[in-house]
């Protein structure tokens, strides 16, 4: 009999632990591809992390060849928030960006210059994402 209960308190222990990670994984989503003309490969995740909204660039992203693309992302109202640059000091790249809380949803991520003032590619997800 105390072997059956510690058998029991353990699966109930392995459920809780199940459905504790659940949540975290139903909170990411995954664009459909990138398309514009001049970036065309990968696709950016959406996630919540401690209560903030990140987005992050697949490893198969190629930062386009332009002087200074930035992250872009435009709300279901049609409000563009231009944010960081893709590039940083040492050949680095922003791969990952946390949302500032005045952007409320994601309608579409884009790659955009801000020397040609271009959008170099965009994406959008299945659905429309708030953030707050």
């Amino acid at each position: 009999m105390i072997r059956f209960a510690r058998l029991f308190v353990a699966t109930l222990a392995l459920a809780g632990l199940a459905v504790a990670a659940a949540p975290a994984a139903a909170e990411t989503h995954t664009s459909k591809k990138f398309s514009g003309p001049k970036v065309n490969d990968g696709t950016v995740t959406h996630a919540k992390e401690n209560g903030t909204h990140v987005l992050k660039l697949s490893d198969d992203f190629k930062v386009p060849d332009t002087p200074d693309p930035h992250w872009q992302v435009v709300d279901s109202k049609g409000n563009v928030f231009l944010l960081q640059r893709l590039g940083i000091k040492g050949d680095k790249v922003n791969t990952q960006i946390t949302l500032p809380a005045y952007v409320k949803d994601i309608a579409k991520v884009q790659i955009y210059c801000a020397w040609a003032e271009v959008v170099l590619g965009e994406t959008t997800f299945d659905q429309v994402y708030g953030t707050n």
